[in-house]
């Protein structure tokens, strides 16, 4: 008897989710959820419905609704830096294209979040609020800076503006633009501000040879 209860104990353990995934589970259901209906609107009771766990369960891997939108927010972002680090891996032979896939990738991220979420945390969470700009930051300064210095060496990007210049006023740009109050006053999405943004930026700081390759 005691050997089959240690057989079936084994089993259960087996079938079992770990710990680990069931976080990413959790993380992955809610990042959903909040990206397209916001921070209010979602509640830690409707995520354990549509999980179809217990809220104990829910609780006993994230205490609190702010300690799930960090995980999700470091967990968005972990996406978009790989994906990033995928194209600057080879910006080297192709300055070019890789600006163009980088602008491509990051529309894409950036269509997953709509506007109630952004304006969400900035009222309620002011502090996952500027987690989000410190990301953001931090994977624009990172990825487009390499593109923008391999540009510079093959005269696909203007010389005479330095590429960490030309970063700080690509930042600066997404700082006064992309905030709830500005996108709901410009009539402007995540997605389609910072593309925006990009092409100001990049018709700025490339060279008449980088745009006739555009147009070819």
């Amino acid at each position: 008897m005691a050997i089959r209860t240690s057989i079936l104990h084994r089993k259960r353990s087996a079938e079992a989710p770990s710990d680990d995934t069931l976080r990413r589970r959790i993380v992955a259901e809610s990042r959903r959820h909040f990206f397209a209906h916001g921070f209010r609107s979602v509640t830690m009771d409707d995520l354990a419905r549509e999980m179809a766990m217990s809220k104990k369960t829910l609780y006993a891997c994230f205490p609190s609704k702010a300690a799930l939108i960090e995980a999700v927010i470091n967990d968005k972002f972990r996406s978009i830096d790989t994906d990033l680090a995928r194209i600057t891996s080879a910006a080297s032979s192709d300055c070019l294209g890789a600006l163009q896939r980088l602008l491509a990738c990051v529309q894409g991220h950036m269509d997953e979040i709509r506007p109630p979420f952004l304006r969400d945390i900035r009222r309620e969470t002011p502090d996952l609020f500027a987690l989000v700009e410190t990301r953001r930051r931090d994977v624009i300064q990172r990825h487009f800076g390499k593109v923008f210095l391999e540009g510079r060496r093959a005269g696909l990007i203007r010389q005479d503006i330095p590429p960490k210049l030309a970063i700080e006023i690509l930042l600066g740009a997404v700082q006064a633009v992309m905030n709830p109050p500005k996108m709901e006053e410009l009539g402007l999405t995540p997605k389609n501000g910072f593309t925006a943004i990009m092409r100001v930026v990049l018709e700025g700081v490339t060279t008449e040879k980088a745009r006739s390759r555009r147009s070819d």
